[in-house]
């Protein structure tokens, strides 16, 4: 048995020549990561397509619904225009620009803040990005601020109380507009 004991010997010898104890820490840490990212993949929910209402259903009730909205609820000039959920300052539409395009002679920012509205003609929520327009004089018309699920300052990308112009030239603020980046999945 002496001789199987010689081989065990060499061959521990010899991973223990290749791999020090730092890659087997190594190893084990990346196993442990790996087990805590588990949770983080995505999972097939398409089962519960088939317990929710059909498309055509949920658009008929929202076009039923759509007669009732409130007031400046589609108007890109007030407050109450269900894309300004998360927006604060004035409005470009009143400005000389429209709901998505600053007014002539001012620049978008290239930094935004977004936010996720419910439009309620169709009752889905709307991931909005909200650039401001910056310019040489601000516009001073139509001044919203509304902060639904606005965050700290410490997550600036979801904070609305930013001057975004400041990476631009000119920096003066003008007001501001917003874009539909995406629509949440049904």
């Amino acid at each position: 048995m002496k001789w199987m004991d010689v081989i065990f010997e060499r061959k521990a010898r010899a991973v223990a020549q290749r791999h020090g104890r730092r890659s087997a820490l190594s190893r084990m840490g990346k196993l442990m990561l790996g087990a805590a990212a588990v949770p983080l993949l995505p999972v097939d929910r398409s089962h519960a397509a088939s317990a929710t209402p059909s498309v055509h259903s949920r658009l008929d009730k929202a076009a039923a619904s759509a007669a009732a909205l409130p007031a400046g609820i589609n108007d890109e000039t007030t407050c109450e225009y269900w894309k300004h959920c998360a927006i604060d300052g004035f409005l470009c539409a009143c400005c000389g620009g429209s709901s998505t395009s600053c007014p002539p002679g001012t620049t978008t920012s290239p930094i935004t803040w977004i936010g996720t509205c419910l439009n309620p003609a169709d009752g889905r929520h709307y991931i909005v990005s909200y650039n401001d327009c910056c310019g040489s004089t601000t516009c001073g018309q139509c001044m919203c601020n509304r902060n639904e699920r606005e965050r700290p300052v410490y997550k600036m990308s979801l904070n609305n109380d930013i001057n975004w112009c400041m990476a631009n030239k000119p920096s003066t603020y003008v007001c501001s507009v917003s874009y539909i980046l995406g629509v949440q999945e049904q």
